[in-house]
């Protein structure tokens, strides 16, 4: 029987808001151990925000001795400002093949899950070489 998303996928996703400040995105991803947050308007998936996404729209100097009021001002810049609009996503029936090669062939590191329209949870690619593996141990054969 093959694994379907629905089996590994993350249910407790957390969301940011599209005009939330990057402020509040850094703080989430600086006490949590999750690299993606999905961005939602009126409860609606818009987009995706990797901590990539947010290095990347940071100035390097934050924290630094060589922090500049300037450099704290990239932290003010807008969620939808940076994040990746129109996100692939997946059914939670899709299998775990199908949502490997989404990930492999696009490049990207997770995909949101929804079902009729409405979030219901995230698969990573973690998610994905977990349940590798853990079929990989079922079948004793080593990961």
């Amino acid at each position: 029987m093959p694994i379907i998303i629905a089996d590994i996928m993350s249910t407790r996703v957390v969301t940011v808001e599209m005009d939330d400040r990057l402020t509040v995105a850094k703080e989430i991803f600086d006490q949590a151990s999750f690299h993606h947050l999905l961005v939602v308007d009126e409860y609606q998936l818009e987009g995706v925000l990797s901590e990539r996404d947010l290095l990347r729209a940071i100035s390097p100097n934050l924290g630094s001795s060589a922090e500049t009021a300037r450099d704290l001002e990239t932290l003010q810049k807008r969620v939808h400002q940076v994040m990746t609009r129109n996100p692939l996503t997946v059914a939670p029936y899709i299998n775990l093949d199908t949502a490997t090669r989404i990930l492999l062939d696009n490049d990207i590191g997770c995909l949101p899950v929804l079902e009729d329209g409405k979030l219901v949870g995230i698969v990573t690619w973690k998610d994905l070489l977990r349940a590798y593996c853990e079929y990989r141990a079922q079948n004793q054969s080593e990961c």
